[in-house]
């Protein structure tokens, strides 16, 4: 006997609706969390894969993997042993070559195989932005010596940026001002450098006014493919790593779709016609100019204002692009800004937090703590999100909140 005859169709569907997605995560830092949460609300089954054990997606996962991400044998196995719908990178350092072949399996690589693999390397990427689709970009060259490197700034110029052509968040980047720091640029970036491709980039140093991360959506839904962006993200760097984040940025309309356009076309080259996700594009601006400088095909660090400017923060966005689920027209939520909490020295294991209570009294802020299980000097542990009356009001306020929050070493266990 029903009790309820109503509730039949909903028990019907139960028991033929497919599953939710498997998605296979590769990297579990900061922004593969915050990616994790929102999955895990929509049902998903989520498998973290990073090259140490306890990071931050591990944490909230449904299992989780510990490999060499550089090892295509140990990349192809893990997907073997899961099975996912998804494989979703999050990190640079991983062995690409290894997602084609998944890709080609049947595995849907996210967003593509080909924009995960010309990005985890900015040769390929800033070639194909400046050669190949013709955008602007500074100047800059190869090198992959000491002795390569001052031939290319003796033709860039000094002072130049040096930067490994893999690596994340500002490691190995250095500024060279004068014939000295090129030796030291060298080793720097080769220290900092991700993966085992012992390349740099020199590029000319530009004076910009100031900088933006536009998050460029690629949703594919029933309707087809399409592509929408997030208002620009201004933000600002030290060490070549982000520090804060603010939203609206004050921008000329016409730049605005200037940036849009050049997002577009570059996104639609690597992500091809079935990729979908969120990126996050950077251009530098310099009066009239939107000059391209980099891309990376996941949420953005900048882009954690996100969390508090929005009614969607761009790891739902990316989510929903994934899974094809709508997305409505966004709702901002007026001024905000963003500021990191960095460490400030070496802390070997469950590093504690002091200050949370005081920055949580000052009005329109919210802290999320990364769980990172050890941390370094300019190691970016958490976040400070605010909201204000102003750009300025919000910044000043993520900034004092961020400066609240010290990162302290735990109780011996």
């Amino acid at each position: 006997m029903i009790d309820d005859p109503d509730a039949l169709p909903c028990r019907a569907m139960q028991r033929t609706a497919p599953r939710q997605p498997t998605i296979l995560l590769l990297g579990s830092g900061e922004l593969g969390k915050e990616f994790v949460i929102c999955a895990k609300r929509l049902g998903c089954r989520v498998i973290a894969v990073d090259r140490y054990s306890n990071a931050p997606a591990m944490q909230v996962a449904d299992a989780f993997e510990v490999i060499d991400m550089l090892d295509a044998t140990a990349v192809r196995a893990v997907v073997k042993k899961h099975a996912p719908r998804y494989v979703v990178p999050e990190i640079e350092a991983i062995r690409t070559e290894a997602l084609l072949a998944i890709e080609r399996s049947g595995v849907t690589v996210i967003p593509s195989a080909r924009a995960t693999h010309l990005t985890m390397h900015r040769d390929a990427i800033r070639t194909l932005a400046s050669r190949d689709l013709k955008l602007p970009t500074a100047q800059f060259a190869y090198a992959s010596s000491e002795r390569e490197l001052v031939a290319a700034v003796g033709r860039i110029g000094l002072p130049c940026v040096v930067k490994p052509v893999m690596s994340s968040s500002g490691k190995g980047q250095s500024i060279a001002r004068k014939p000295s720091d090129i030796a030291k640029a060298w080793k720097y970036a080769i220290d900092g450098m991700r993966g085992d491709t012992k390349t740099v980039i020199v590029e000319e140093f530009i004076r910009f006014d100031y900088e933006i991360t536009l998050l460029t959506v690629k949703h594919r839904a029933s309707t087809g493919r399409k592509t929408f962006f997030v208002p620009p993200i201004g933000h600002r760097q030290e060490r070549g790593d982000y520090q804060e984040s603010w939203m609206p940025c004050a921008m000329n309309p016409g730049l605005i779709k200037k940036a849009e356009r050049m997002a577009k076309k570059i996104t639609d080259e690597i992500a091809g016609p079935e990729g979908a996700g969120l990126f996050g594009v950077e251009f530098f601006v310099r009066g009239k100019e939107v000059i391209f400088s980099e891309l990376s095909p996941r949420p953005h660090d900048t882009g954690m204002v996100t969390m508090i400017s929005q009614d969607l923060s761009e790891f739902e966005l990316h989510l929903r692009a994934v899974l094809g689920l709508p997305i409505p027209k966004l709702t901002l939520r007026g001024p905000s800004a963003s500021a990191v909490i960095l460490a400030s020295r070496d802390i070997k294991q469950e590093p504690a937090y002091t200050g949370i209570e005081r920055a949580l009294k000052l009005d329109g802020v919210e802290i999320r703590i990364f769980g990172k299980p050890s941390a370094r000097p300019y190691r970016r542990m958490g976040v400070a999100l605010a909201t204000g009356k102003s750009v300025s009001d919000a910044r000043k306020k993520a900034t004092r909140a961020a400066a609240c929050v010290r990162v302290v070493e735990g109780p011996a266990r």
